[in-house]
Order: structure tokens, then C-alpha cells, then sequence
């Protein structure tokens, strides 16, 4: 079994979703610390002009130390209009506009607090509309046991060895923080994907790439889609870092 594991990303880039169609199984990881300004909450689209702008989830107000999973929706904001709204000026120029909104508003219709909840609903109508096998769980309900962690990278580790997992994929960005001996020594292979990010027409001079997946579904049909998502490279930590000498 290849196994993922990320934290519960808002609209997530195409290398998200590479990440799921690589693995059988895939973990949002949200007994961690929340970050502010991370991806949880918001991500990326484009602006009416040049540039970008962030769709974002207001939160309710809490502290600094508060983990993913005790994350709460400020509902008493009107916060799905808001993003649809942001999302109008792609009428103009985008030709599958209406399946987006579509997709967009099955993704926020969810009546919840829980923005892990929310963000499981997002990955669960995109995977559907784009055909993607979803074999997916909320680590903090799944009672898992694992050994005890002393490092970042152990989480993954001891993940899989719970699991039974015979491969653990990460994105490569992140090779700093695991130690491949301790995955050999547990017989589970490592890897470290990378999607190209291959740029698609958005009908404008220049283009901004690792936008939300809803600047992608915008102007891109699902079979193109599907040929962006696929488009990654797995390779070993020894391979990128042979790579980059």
C-alpha cells in the first residue's frame, strides 16, 4: 500500500491532488500546530487584472497554539458569497466557468464549523468531478496507535508502520525533515513527488503558476486536467539529491 499524508489544504495546487492519485490511501494530517498564513484556510486565484488574489475561510479568533483539528469556521460571516463573488470575473474568460461554480458550491455547501471537515468535503466533490480515486481519513478520527515521535519526520514513519504501509510518498519539498535509514530499516520505501506544473491557457499575457486547482478546473476540461495532475516525477531522496549535485 503507498500511503500519503498532508494537512487538509483549502482548493489545493495540482501537485495535491498528484500526491492522491499517486498513493492508495491518503491522510489529512490535523493534530498539528496551525500555521497562519499556510493553506489551510485560503489559497490563490487569479485577479480581474494582473496577478492573484486569495479566497480565504474566516476563522474563529483563537490561539496561537491551537491545533488544525480545533480549527472553527467564523459562520456568522456570509463567507460563501464572498468567494463566489470572487470568482465572477472568470465568467469573462474561462469556458468550463459553470461546472467550476458548480463544483465550487457542492465543495462549500457543507453545513459544519470543522474546516478540516470542510476541506475533506472540497477534496472529496473535486476528486469526484475529476475522476480521482479518493481512499481518504481524518488522522485525528481514526484512533490510530503509533510509536512515540521524536522527530518530524518520524510521524510519517510511524503512520506507515501502523498502517502496514510498504511505500510512504511525500512532496519533495519536504526531504529535510526525514531520515531514509529508519524507513529501510522498517522496509518501507520512500519517495518524493514532484508535479511540472506545466502551464495551460488563462487567457492572459502572463501566467501565474501553483494556483488553487479552481484556476485550473476554470480553463481546463477534466481530461486536460487529469494530463496536468499526471504529470509528476517520483524519485527517491538519493535520487534528488544526486539530482542537485
Amino acid at each position: 500500500m503507498k500511503l500519503g499524508i498532508m494537512q487538509p489544504y483549502f482548493f489545493p495546487y495540482l501537485g495535491y491532488y498528484s500526491l492522491i492519485k499517486a498513493t492508495d490511501n491518503f491522510i489529512l494530517f490535523d493534530t498539528v500546530q496551525f500555521i497562519q498564513k499556510g493553506w489551510i484556510e485560503r489559497n490563490r486565484i487569479l485577479k480581474p487584472g494582473p496577478g492573484f488574489q486569495y479566497i480565504s475561510v474566516p476563522l474563529v479568533k483563537h490561539k496561537k497554539t491551537i491545533l488544525i483539528k480545533e480549527i472553527e469556521i467564523r459562520n456568522s460571516e456570509d463567507w460563501r458569497d464572498r468567494i463566489i463573488r470572487q470568482l465572477e470575473h472568470y465568467k469573462k474568460r474561462a469556458p468550463y466557468y459553470k461546472e467550476t461554480i458548480d463544483i465550487v458550491e457542492e465543495s462549500l455547501g457543507l453545513e459544519t464549523t470543522s474546516i478540516v471537515e470542510l476541506n475533506a468535503n472540497v477534496l472529496k466533490k473535486t476528486c469526484e468531478y475529476l475522476g480521482i480515486s479518493l481512499n481518504l481519513d481524518i488522522y485525528s478520527k481514526m484512533d490510530l496507535i503509533i510509536d512515540e515521535v521524536t522527530h518530524p519526520g518520524e510521524w510519517a514513519l510511524n503512520i506507515s508502520k501502523a498502517l502496514n504501509a510498504e511505500e510512504y510518498i511525500n512532496p519533495c519539498g519536504g526531504t529535510g525533515i526525514f531520515k531514509s535509514e529508519q524507513f529501510t530499516r522498517e522496509n518501507i520505501s520512500l519517495k518524493f513527488l514532484s508535479n511540472n506544473l506545466n502551464h495551460y491557457s488563462q487567457r492572459r499575457q502572463s501566467f501565474e503558476a501553483g494556483l488553487s486547482i479552481i484556476d485550473v478546473m476554470m480553463f481546463n476540461d477534466v481530461e486536460n486536467i487529469n494530463k496536468l495532475i499526471d504529470d509528476f516525477e517520483i524519485r527517491s531522496k538519493e535520487e534528488l539529491e544526486q539530482k542537485e549535485i
